[in-house]
C-alpha cells in the first residue's frame, strides 16, 4: 500500500522528469489549484498544491498514489479525491515533508494510504 500511494499509478500518464509545476489540478468535482512543486522520488513522489483562493491560498501535499491521470496536452492533473477531502487534509508543511517519515505516515494516512516505503 505505501508504494501505491507515493507512487504514480501506471495508468496516470505521468512519464519521470515531466515538469508539472503550474498544471491545473482537479478533484473529482471540480478544480482546486495549480501544482506549486512535485517530486517523483521513488516511494516520495508527492505534488504540492496552491489552493489558491478556493481555500485561503492554503498548500496541500497530494501523495502521487492519489493522481488518476495527466492531461499534458492541456497541462492538467486529475486526482482521486473529492474537493472537500482535499480541503480537510492537513496542510502542507515545508519544513516536514522531507526527511520526516511521520509526516509522510500522517499525509498518506489521511488519503488511505501509508507512509514513505
Amino acid at each position: 500500500m505505501n508504494e501505491r500511494m507515493w507512487g504514480y499509478q501506471p495508468s496516470s500518464g505521468y512519464s519521470t522528469g515531466v515538469n508539472l509545476i503550474g498544471f491545473k489540478v482537479e478533484a473529482t468535482d471540480g478544480g482546486i489549484g495549480k501544482v506549486d512543486k512535485h517530486s517523483d522520488e521513488v516511494g516520495s513522489a508527492y505534488l504540492v498544491v496552491d489552493t489558491g483562493v478556493w481555500i485561503f491560498g492554503k498548500h496541500v501535499l497530494l501523495p502521487a498514489g492519489t493522481v488518476s491521470r495527466i492531461d499534458a496536452e492541456n497541462e492538467t492533473i486529475y486526482v482521486d479525491r473529492t474537493k472537500a477531502q482535499i480541503k480537510d487534509a492537513p496542510e502542507f508543511d515545508k519544513n516536514k515533508h522531507i526527511g520526516d517519515a511521520g509526516y509522510h505516515d500522517q499525509i498518506g494516512g489521511y488519503y488511505g494510504g501509508g507512509g514513505r516505503v
